[in-house]
């Protein structure tokens, strides 16, 4: 069974998904006319408005929230096997998806807002009001609910148990306990208190790990140069193409970038549709600022740290080869931080789907089955599960990406 589920997991997030996910940034990429390159002067001019604003659901708030669920432990030791695996040059393929990405995440967006209503958000909303098809929404809403309480509960649990595990001897079983109160406590506030909670602890775990990435490479920055130089000639060099190590990086880098930033996916939309703001620009453009400080800057600092510090490959090895053992604690504070700002994330994107499918709002009912399937990835071994997840959250694409494709011409330009 499990080989099967391997094999269907494998066509899932095979070529063709990774095709349809470029191909469609790419035509968004062209049809917005590049608009990546406008997030910089964007944040200059909004970003201070929208930091100070603390009423309600403010776009800061849903911004730490969606990014929570792209933030996650893929961010420090995926790009470190995919360094391993791929070669320097993956990252710079890392990049390219990240640049496509941007433009998906905007057109979500700028759908999401011009089509969501109350009962219907994010693809939801693009799907059923915009393209007229409440099946494909429908389809999208049970992929994704199964996405949410598989890959976005029970396995970031168990991804914050292995974080946790590796600095303390902790017991399963009160951690199982512990986790879900925690859940719980957050998760029933719903998106407010969901907002306010990853408004409170993402920013905070991202600067200190910011801060580690960047310690590791003032110590070892006479090899920061080198590290570009194989960036660029691994991802592009004569000697890789003739070995077909470029078509190997660009496979590695494209899909830990896709995994990272979840553009496409259809997750961001559902996130955004809790924001107050009705604006499809500013919707579209905060998205597009958590692509690029996920896999931009995030993604790039951890890659450099594993080349730049010759520890032994792994992202945990290469801090403590220049900071010392006391990294090993940081570092796990701060990808537990990251695993539980990913569960109350995609917590909503699962509360949301449940009211699309069933018709009512989630209340605390629902928080309550989330929480408690999300700590059971503290006790029982996830294989399976998380297999299953995965296919699922690649499902997610496919009616989303063929609703980005139809409403192509309804995306607003502002």
């Amino acid at each position: 069974m499990e080989n099967f589920l391997e094999k269907m997991n494998s066509f899932v997030w095979g070529s063709g998904l990774i095709f349809i996910l470029l191909f469609t940034g790419t035509i968004y990429t062209v049809k917005l006319r590049f608009i990546q390159f406008r997030i910089i002067p964007f944040l200059m001019k909004n970003a201070k408005k929208n930091l100070e604003s603390n009423k309600g659901m403010s776009q800061w708030k849903t911004v730490c929230m969606s990014l929570g669920t792209a933030m996650g432990t893929g961010n420090i030791t995926g790009v470190a096997a995919a360094v391993t695996l791929g070669g320097a040059g993956a990252i710079f393929w890392m990049w390219i998806s990240a640049l496509l990405g941007m433009a998906l995440v905007y057109a979500e967006n700028s759908l999401s807002v011009t089509y969501s209503t109350k009962e219907c958000r994010g693809p939801m909303g693009y799907l059923k009001n915009g393209l007229g098809s409440p099946i494909l929404a429908g389809v999208f809403a049970v992929m994704c609910l199964a996405a949410s309480v598989g890959m976005g509960g029970m396995i970031q649990v168990s991804s914050l148990m292995d974080s946790v595990k590796s600095t303390s001897d902790v017991s399963s079983i009160p951690a199982a306990v512990i986790i879900f109160l925690m859940i719980f406590i957050v998760t029933s506030g719903g998106a407010k208190r969901i907002g306010s909670a990853a408004q409170a602890l993402l920013p905070a775990a991202s600067i200190i790990y910011a801060v580690m990435c960047v310690w590791v490479l003032i110590c070892c920055r006479s090899r920061i140069p080198e590290a570009f130089r194989m960036i660029f000639a691994q991802a592009l060099g004569y000697e890789q193409a003739a070995s077909g190590g470029i078509g190997y990086a660009i496979s590695i880098g494209i899909r830990r970038g896709i995994f990272s930033n979840e553009a496409g996916l259809g997750s961001s939309p559902v996130l955004h549709s809790a924001a107050e703001s009705d604006s499809p620009y500013l919707q579209g453009m905060w998205s597009m600022f958590e692509v690029f400080f996920d896999t931009i800057i995030c993604c790039t600092l951890t890659a450099l740290v594993v080349i730049c510090s010759f520890g032994d490959g792994s992202a945990s090895g290469a801090f403590s080869a220049v900071i010392g053992d006391f990294s090993e604690i940081l570092l796990s504070a701060v990808m537990a931080v990251f695993a539980f700002c990913t569960i109350i994330g995609w917590y909503y994107c699962g509360e949301t789907a449940w009211s699309f499918l069933s018709g009512r709002s989630a209340g605390k009912g629902f928080s309550a089955f989330f929480s408690a399937f999300a700590s059971l990835g503290a006790v029982i071994s996830l294989n399976t599960i998380w297999i299953i997840s995965d296919i699922f959250n690649g499902l997610m694409a496919f009616p989303n990406l063929l609703g980005l494709i139809l409403l192509i011409k309804k995306v607003k330009k502002e």
